[in-house]
């Protein structure tokens, strides 16, 4: 009870810590947004312009890029719109407290939103249906990005598109190739069996502490619960060990024995690695960027990711671009089968009461014309990767020597993917934000308690998420 009691006074302390995070991110994403956040907040109505509210890019480039085609949009149809970009996990809790208000912008676009928000929405009938937007063009969308965005509307009754695919991310494996070179080993000596992948990272980390005072930890794994990267990272390690969490109906399996001692196993091989010392004591703590932060400091020799953000960073530098970092693909599973790859595609969705249906509509569908979503992503700094198949036979995504883009192309292209498991069942979505799976990491390597007690937690969690 003592540990319980400290776990939770510990999470009341989380809010007024992100608080305070938000309120320095707010300030600098105000100076660079077009219009002043309190105007934004007016009724669409009143202004008589298109709302638009969009995630804050990690570069300068994304924001610009954006505004470019916003830009364009207005001089080709004589519309307006009032622009506005926010952080990552900002926005989501500013839509859900306009949605209460009955404020909402017209379009809204967060990578956040789309996995932990937008089914909710479009299950309570929040969302406008899109299915005239999508449907002329499906055929140019792989299956895998239509499911992501089709689901289910229990005021209309019936799943439905509801969101429009802008860009799409898996995760990677970024590292530094410089830091293996140090202890003389390179790309090609990384092994693809599941174990000896792992043991790899430790053992550079043995190597390079050998040789040098500081300490550098061999894997840069989030154990936080403020970061969307722990839950997506776990997730991906449910599907590694085949822990199915939820049945093709959307019906949760955790019940199940087998899930049960599948969920146990993954909690105690992920935090083996942090309780050995092989990854920084600090990942309890890290924010979204975090992890980014530890590699590009070589605090750590490698990481997985959401998107290409990492090697964004250090794109103006070719020698550091091409020859100090690197991306992998994860290795085989466990099995030795290849790694079927959760995918998470961004959406703009436009909401149900929207006095703009028509412009909003038009917006859109000009953004996700091939020509202009192609153009969109590249002067973005391709962070992030296309939906379209069309974009993605353009020569500057096939014929490139890039590594970081040709190795996320083949796999999305030539790999194995699935969505998350909100597509079955739009609850899922809550599991998400509720990041029940960092809680579980989180109590184990900080509260102690065994990874038995953290998997009935966290199955107790879900289960009163969905009785809910």
């Amino acid at each position: 009870m003592t540990r319980l009691k400290s776990y939770y006074q510990r999470l009341n302390y989380l809010p007024l810590i992100t608080a305070i995070f938000f309120v320095f991110i707010t300030i600098a994403c105000t100076n660079n947004s077009e219009v002043d956040p309190a105007r934004i907040n007016q009724p669409s109505a009143e202004n008589n312009q298109l709302i638009i509210w969009w995630e804050k890019g990690f570069n300068f480039e994304e924001d610009e890029a954006f505004r470019s085609v916003v830009s364009h949009w207005e001089q080709k149809t004589g519309n307006k719109s009032k622009l506005s970009f926010y952080p990552l996990t900002e926005l989501p809790q500013k839509v859900e407290r306009a949605v209460k208000t009955g404020n909402t912008p017209d379009i809204m676009m967060g990578y956040v939103a789309d996995l932990s928000l937008n089914p909710i929405l479009a299950w309570e009938g929040k969302l406008a249906d899109v299915s005239d937007l999508i449907e002329p063009s499906k055929s140019l969308y792989p299956e895998a990005v239509l499911q992501s965005i089709n689901f289910y509307n229990k005021v209309e009754g019936k799943r439905s598109y509801y969101g429009v695919p802008i860009n799409q991310a898996i995760i990677h494996i970024f590292y530094w190739q410089k830091l293996l070179q140090q202890v003389g080993r390179s790309q090609s000596d990384i092994p693809r069996e599941w174990d000896a992948f792992w043991q790899f990272w430790q053992q550079v980390q043995v190597d390079l502490n050998t040789e040098q005072s500081r300490n550098i930890y061999g894997l840069g794994l989030p154990f936080s619960i403020g970061s969307v990267e722990t839950y997506f990272l776990f997730e991906q390690i449910l599907e590694a060990y085949n822990v199915p969490i939820l049945d093709s109906k959307g019906q949760l399996l955790i019940d199940k024995p087998q899930v049960r001692q599948g969920i146990i196993k993954c909690l105690d091989w992920y935090t083996s690695f942090y309780q050995k010392g092989y990854v920084p004591p600090e990942a309890v703590n890290w924010l979204n960027p975090d992890n980014n932060r530890n590699l590009l400091n070589r605090i750590v020799v490698m990481t997985p990711n959401l998107s290409l953000s990492i090697p964004a960073v250090v794109r103006q530098d070719p020698d550091t671009y091409y020859n100090k970092l690197g991306i992998l693909e994860f290795p085989n599973k466990p099995n030795g089968q290849p790694m079927r790859y959760l995918v998470s595609i961004r959406q703009a969705v436009l909401f149900a009461n929207s006095p703009h249906q028509k412009e909003a509509k038009d917006f859109l569908r000009y953004l996700i014309q091939p020509e202009t979503i192609a153009a969109y992503l590249k002067a973005s700094g391709s962070r992030t990767l296309p939906v379209l198949k069309s974009v993605w036979s353009d020569p500057f995504w096939t014929k490139t020597n890039d590594p970081y883009i040709s190795t996320a192309r083949k796999t999305l292209i030539e790999g194995q993917t699935r969505p998350f498991y909100f597509v079955q069942n739009p609850v899922y979505s809550r599991v998400l934000k509720e990041n029940v799976w960092g809680k579980a990491l989180y109590r184990i390597v900080v509260d102690g308690i065994t990874t038995e007690q953290a998997a009935d937690e966290a199955i107790e969690g879900i289960e009163k998420i969905f009785n809910q």
